[in-house]
């Protein structure tokens, strides 16, 4: 796999249209600025390939709904993973809710209990591996 990145601070970033052009999957990770409001639109969703597929995690309205919609019930791009909307709870007429290939998950999908007994148990193996001099998942180390 090769991963292609769009950040200000990244050293080996590519251009947002080249990001969303080449993308098989699109994964969001920012925060909401003016900057980054309707950063998913018409323009870029017709970027993409029809297979690729887009991920929202972070917050919703990076993505304009109505333009998601469209492109997902025209079939120009494959299918939509979305954690966040723009309002939530949603209303019943926001778009995304009848949308073809589009997986709408609460915000908190994440936790299930399994889910946060592994996570529990990571930290604890992590603090006691750092306490043992051999550290464990060190980042830019």
């Amino acid at each position: 796999m090769q991963v292609l990145i769009h950040s200000r601070s990244a050293p080996e970033s590519v251009s947002v249209e080249r990001l969303f052009r080449e993308s098989d999957v699109v994964s969001l990770h920012c925060s909401l600025t003016s900057e980054t409001k309707d950063l998913v639109n018409a323009a870029r969703l017709a970027l993409m390939k029809p297979t690729a597929f887009l991920i929202n995690t972070s917050r919703g309205p990076l993505v304009n709904e109505q333009d998601l919609a469209e492109a997902l019930n025209s079939g120009r791009i494959a299918g939509a993973a979305l954690d966040v909307l723009s309002v939530e709870p949603p209303p019943a007429t926001n778009p995304l809710l009848s949308a073809r290939n589009c997986l709408v998950t609460p915000h908190h999908a994440w936790p299930t209990r399994a889910a946060r007994g592994r996570l529990m148990r990571a930290v604890v193996e992590n603090v006691r591996a750092f306490q043992s001099g051999n550290p464990r998942n060190v980042v830019g180390g």
